[in-house]
């Protein structure tokens, strides 16, 4: 008998409807005239400009230049969380002391700091880093920590009756302990990152994904920018993908 066709599953046909549902929708608003004129361009439009953007090297220069700052911000902003969060984690009395100004904070708009860091960094790459390691530090510092309340203590009594020293106790029980809270940080750390370092180049800067997109809009070419857009939000979908697979990965390994 011949094989029986795949039936897709009831979740991918509802995500499909709903893909399906907005692009109809898209193209119903581009035609119908209620909104101004380009505003909404028509899949098509979009498609050429897509086409277009991704055959020229310029598009490419600038993504390399927003992914390396985005790349460094989440080193710096990720390394300093994980240490602030262990520490903060481990330690009763500076969590008390200390933890709930990240509380206060992490929630604040970062972008209010942009003028601080153009002073201290110039108007260059650094200030765009410094805005996109800020906003990654909170997420980071604020899942660690939680991360770190959450290990068995039967693990840490362990590694404490093998006299084992403060780095065997960070990369043998504790990392691997609070692996999953330390992936979520990290997720969420990335897309404040990407998010603090796009409104930075939006602002002052001549090169970078930001910079395009506020430079298409400003000379109203919107097809441009709903194309940068599209393929910023997949290469965003894909990172955070990347991120949680280690994660999966790591747990595999393990077990």
């Amino acid at each position: 008998m011949p094989a029986s066709a795949p039936v897709l599953s009831p979740v991918t046909l509802l995500r499909l409807v709903i893909i399906l549902t907005v692009l109809a929708v898209w193209e119903f608003l581009s035609h119908s005239g209620w909104l101004y004129r380009d505003v909404v361009p028509s899949l098509l439009a979009i498609g050429r400009a897509l086409f277009d953007l991704l055959a020229h090297g310029e598009y490419y220069f600038n993504l390399a230049v927003t992914a390396g700052e985005v790349g460094t911000a989440l080193l710096l902003g990720g390394t300093l969380g994980l240490i602030v969060g262990i520490v903060l984690g481990a330690n009763r009395f500076l969590s008390r002391a200390f933890e709930s100004y990240l509380y206060y904070l992490g929630p604040t708009p970062k972008i209010i700091f942009f003028p601080v860091m153009i002073m201290w960094f110039g108007v260059g790459p650094g200030s765009k880093i410094a805005l996109g390691t800020l906003s990654c530090f909170f997420p980071v510092a604020l899942s660690a920590a939680a991360g770190m309340r959450q290990i068995d203590k039967v693990l840490i009594r362990v590694g404490k009756s093998f006299r084992a020293s403060t780095a065997q106790m960070v990369f043998k029980i504790y990392l691997p302990a609070m692996r999953h809270p330390i992936i979520n940080g990290v997720r969420l750390g990335l897309g404040v990152a990407l998010i603090g370092t796009l409104l930075a180049e939006t602002k002052l800067s001549n090169k970078g994904i930001g910079f395009l997109i506020i430079q298409a809009y400003s000379i109203f070419d919107m097809p441009r920018m709903y194309a940068m857009l599209i393929v910023l939000f997949i290469l965003s979908i894909g990172a955070n993908s990347v991120v949680g697979r280690l994660g999966g990965l790591d747990s595999i390994k393990r077990s």
